[in-house]
């Protein structure tokens, strides 16, 4: 049954499909509906209180972000959250349509709930939760960072991920894992973590010159009067998703085996409650939670997914935090004689219009975004269509991405990464370089033109296809499909390896693409070293600038089945 709040809320929602142009009464009535104290109220439970982030990206400042329409699972994970997207998902978990819920965690009717809800995140919105959060439970709250903190802007990118690390510090985390932390290569990486003044985990790294661990493998800490052993578990295949030459004498892996062993020394310590602080992806830390015992809680991150509930896999308890900065996870636990008795969970989306930016963390973004301000709000063009990446097969993002590659390097075929990280730009407004650096500011941005065979541009999309559909999560690396311009193709998800791909076609021709014929190709995020070519970011600031205005039609080059 629809609350009568909800039905305000579905009401407001409603007004700013039908007046269109973002009605600033519709914006304004739906942010009285919402307040702080409702976005932070919760019934404290027991003598432990987690709190969670993860998936940050670099963003500092709040933010539209559009929740994936389309999230397949396979497998045994088929259908089972987070594989659940749109009206499912509001259905599965209980949330109206049109209600601020509904806009934070879905794709639903995005364009008008984002006219009326405004945006999400910020950093100092962050800090006003936390803050409320440790005055509240005091002794009883430790801070856990999930990775992806560093990277995902112009200005992490330019200060070598110092923005984050400054502004975080304000935080004060108890310790945190990585992923894209690694692409700043590992002196850089060895340099941040010696001013952290916290623990940077990661019990799946090895140092291969040595034969021995890489970084601490877990931290011992005391909440509540409850000793806890918070094991940090870094994004397993980080030499095969990114380039290796950066980090050439450290090997990762699942290494589930070395997670149990770790859990169970933890346990011999004392420890009343085991944490694992995961940038595996929700699917990998499913299976190994089937499989490794005495973890109580793993803390997921790497593949931004956004759950209102936590997820139980046998008495381990599964929390999903999201992406980019828009949430805050609170988690409440009764330990007792070395277990959890009771929990109690919460996802806080952090609506900036509503909670209240915490003075000294807006001060210190101010001051590390300050000297890239004018690079920044340069505005590159217009967009007449939603702007997004999150997607399996296709986001307009990265069309357009695409769309910059084909015509500024006079190519036939375009390939970009499916990244999970970017903002979204709304309908009607300018594009700026910030937009643009938010889903392409990496360290090995070169943009390669090259001939490649019809049968070579099979196997890469076959190669991303299995590490995206595989049945068995571990052999997954959580990211979506490369994007594709300049041709179409089918795809069969249920289908083994190397057979998944079918149909492919040019389509400017509509001719099938030949296996022996080599194509002119364009794309970016080489893993190879020495990648030669421009800045991702220039060759889309250029298209951009020619077009002036964008718009995105439906991209229907990808027929999926098996799904």
């Amino acid at each position: 049954m629809i609350s009568r709040r909800e039905f305000i809320q579905v009401a407001a929602a409603t007004a700013g499909l039908s007046t269109g142009a973002g009605s600033g009464l519709t914006r304004a009535f739906a942010q009285q509906r919402l307040t702080e104290k409702e976005l932070l109220a919760f019934e404290p439970l027991g003598n432990v209180t987690l709190v969670h982030v993860t998936d940050i990206h670099g963003q500092l400042m709040p933010l539209y972000f559009r929740e994936p329409s389309t999230n397949l699972g396979v497998g045994e994970a088929k259908g089972l959250p987070p594989h659940v997207t749109g009206k499912e998902f509001l259905a599965r978990f209980g949330i109206a349509p049109g209600s601020s819920a509904a806009y934070a965690l879905t794709s639903e009717d995005f364009e008008a709930l984002a006219k009326s809800y405004g945006r999400i995140g910020g950093l100092d919105r962050a800090a006003t939760v936390i803050k409320a959060i440790r005055a509240e439970r005091g002794d009883k709250v430790a801070l856990l960072d999930g990775g992806d903190t560093w990277q995902g802007s112009w200005s992490s990118l330019k200060t070598r991920g110092q923005d984050m690390i400054d502004c975080m510090a304000l935080l004060k985390p108890d310790a945190m894992t990585g992923h894209w932390e690694f692409t700043y290569g590992a002196d850089r990486v060895k340099q941040a973590i010696e001013g952290l003044g916290f623990p940077f985990l990661g019990l799946n790294i090895r140092d291969t010159e040595w034969n021995e661990a890489a970084f601490e493998a877990s931290t011992m800490i005391e909440r509540g009067g409850v000793k806890i052993a918070v094991l940090g578990q870094a994004f397993p295949y980080t030499p095969v998703a990114n380039p290796r030459w950066m980090i050439p004498n450290w090997s990762f892996g699942v290494r589930e085996e070395d997670v149990q062993a770790q859990v169970d020394k933890a346990r011999k310590g004392g420890a009343q409650l085991v944490v694992l602080l995961s940038h595996n992806g929700f699917d990998v830390d499913r299976k190994l939670a089937s499989r490794v015992k005495g973890i109580d809680v793993i803390l997921t991150g790497h593949t931004h997914d956004a759950l209102p509930e936590a997820v139980k896999v046998g008495k381990t308890l599964l929390i999903a935090s999201g992406s980019s900065g828009k949430f805050v996870s609170r988690l409440d636990l009764d330990v007792r004689d070395g277990e959890v008795k009771a929990f109690r969970y919460k996802l806080i989306p952090l609506f900036s219009d509503v909670i209240t930016a915490d003075a000294e963390m807006a001060a210190k973004i101010a001051e590390v975004r300050k000297p890239f301000a004018s690079d920044l709000a340069k505005v590159l063009g217009k967009t007449d269509s939603l702007l997004y990446r999150r997607g399996n097969f296709n986001g307009t993002f990265d069309d357009l991405i695409c769309q910059a590659l084909l015509q500024e390097r006079d190519a036939e075929i375009a390939l970009s990464p499916g990244f999970r990280w970017g903002t979204s730009v709304l309908p009607g407004q300018d594009v700026t370089f910030e937009d643009v650096t938010n889903a392409t500011a990496i360290t090995y941005p070169a943009v390669y033109r090259m001939g490649m065979t019809g049968s070579r541009l099979k196997e890469i999309i076959e190669d991303v296809a299995d590490n995206l559909f595989n049945v068995d999560p571990y052999y997954q690396q959580g990211g979506d499909m490369v994007r594709i311009g300049g041709l179409s193709y089918a795809i069969d998800v249920a289908k083994p390896q190397g057979q998944r791909i079918s149909g492919m076609q040019v389509l400017k021709t509509g001719t099938p693409i030949e296996p022996a014929r080599e194509y002119q190709v364009a794309g970016w995020a080489s893993v190879n070293e020495g990648t030669e070519g421009p800045p991702i970011w220039d060759v889309v600031a250029n298209y951009l600038t020619r077009q002036k205005t964008v718009r995105l039609e439906p991209n229907r080059a990808v027929k999926v089945t098996g799904a």
